[in-house]
Formats: C-alpha cells, sequence, structure tokens
C-alpha cells in the first residue's frame, strides 16, 4: 500500500494554523521572535525546521518539539526516497572477530 507524501512542515503550519484561523506568516513570525523572512523560507517549503525552529514553535503552535522535528525528517526522507539511487550500495557483512 503506497504511503501518502508527507506534508512540510510549513505547509502543515499554512493549512492547520495560518489558514484556519486567519493568521498571517507577519503575525506568527512576531510571535515566534524571528523574521518574516525567515518563516516566509519555511512557509514556502525552501528551509526546513531547524531544533531552534521547534523549540520556538512548539511554545508558540503547541506540539512538541520532537513532533515538529519528525516532521521534517519524514519530510526529508521521503524526498529523499525519491531522489537517491542506491543501485551501488553494497550490504556489509559484519562478523565478529
Amino acid at each position: 500500500m503506497p504511503m501518502h507524501t508527507p506534508p512540510h512542515p510549513g505547509a502543515f503550519i499554512r493549512e492547520v494554523y495560518l489558514e484556519p484561523f486567519g493568521l498571517t506568516g507577519r503575525q506568527l513570525a512576531a510571535k515566534l521572535g524571528v523574521s518574516a523572512s525567515t518563516l516566509s523560507r519555511i512557509l514556502k517549503g525552501n528551509s526546513s525546521i531547524s531544533s531552534e525552529m521547534a523549540l520556538r514553535l512548539s511554545k508558540a503552535l503547541g506540539r512538541s518539539p520532537e513532533s515538529w522535528l519528525a516532521m521534517q525528517n519524514q519530510y526529508d526522507l521521503w524526498q529523499a526516497r525519491k531522489s537517491v539511487d542506491l543501485d551501488a550500495v553494497q550490504k556489509v557483512e559484519l562478523r565478529v572477530a
């Protein structure tokens, strides 16, 4: 069964927090204590959630910092699976000496 594409955290923030509650990126950026351009890059999917941003998002929006980082990790892994060629990678046989 194919898995759905995990959302980028920025898309999640837009769809779950900004749009339903009529918040703007500038308003959220001010609450997070970051520049509007920094948050804009995340909202557009051009930047990843850092550990620092995960802490800020956790305090401002709820959810644990770990959940924000897990969402970013799931998105990154999904993207990597689509583009990384593993044909040349060989399994290492590990034996106890």
